[in-house]
């Protein structure tokens, strides 16, 4: 029995989408360029090279979401997605996502970007399952700019593919095989868990663990789109 997991950000998509959604709502002008775009800027920088304080960048990026109606943020949302994530879906993913389906007993999506913009994106993926951060909801509706339970990130996603495994009846030794694609340093932790890492237009930290470990190194980028 098979369970194949994908990170989403750079491997999945050619983009990274908290990145791009903050840019987005910069671009539309919901948030103020002079105020958020270095900032975004430099929190990428840190995602990339490994140093990324998590509750740092969660408290940036939870923000725009606690402080708007949710209609306007979906409205925003499914904008973002037709206009900014869709292009970035290549074909060779679309079709690694189908094979796997065809080969796993449980597929999903684990990922340290929010639940709220990366539901979509699961749902065009064609991918069920999706582990990713969950941001915290008054009573209302609203959401608060805080954080529900342990961050999707790093050593984070261990812990929350465990109690998601859980939440169905299964564990990591009900399966024969465990595959998970990631692209980034960040990811190591849940790579060197399973049976089966796979290094997917890796960042030169993964490429070079890829190289000593032998793992499979394969892209699915869309052509001309850098890291």
């Amino acid at each position: 029995m098979r369970l194949t997991l994908f990170d989403l950000d750079n491997t999945l998509i050619s983009g990274d989408s908290d990145y791009e959604w903050a840019q987005y709502l910069i671009d539309v002008g919901v948030l103020d360029r002079g105020e958020y775009e270095k900032r975004n800027l430099d929190f990428y920088a840190q995602y990339k090279a490994g140093t990324l304080d998590i509750q740092a960048f969660l408290a940036f990026a939870l923000h725009p979401l606690a402080r708007s109606p949710l209609a306007n943020l979906e409205a925003w949302r499914a904008d973002f997605v037709r206009t900014r994530i869709l292009p970035l879906i290549s074909p060779a993913a679309r079709a690694q996502v189908a094979e796997e389906q065809q080969r796993s007993r449980l597929v999903a999506i684990v990922t340290a970007t929010n639940s709220f913009v990366t539901e979509p994106i699961a749902q065009a993926l064609g991918v069920p399952h999706l582990i990713a951060t969950e941001p915290e909801r008054s009573p209302d509706g609203r959401f608060t700019g805080a954080v529900v339970g342990v961050p999707s990130f790093r050593e984070g996603k261990i812990t929350r593919v465990d109690d998601w495994l859980a939440s169905l009846g299964n564990h990591w030794e009900d399966f024969t095989e465990t595959v998970f694609y990631s692209d980034s340093l960040n990811d190591l932790p849940l790579l060197q868990r399973v049976s089966h890492p796979v290094a997917v237009d890796p960042d030169p930290t993964l490429a070079a663990h890829a190289r000593a470990a032998g793992w499979p190194v394969l892209s699915l980028r869309l052509p001309g789109v850098a890291h």
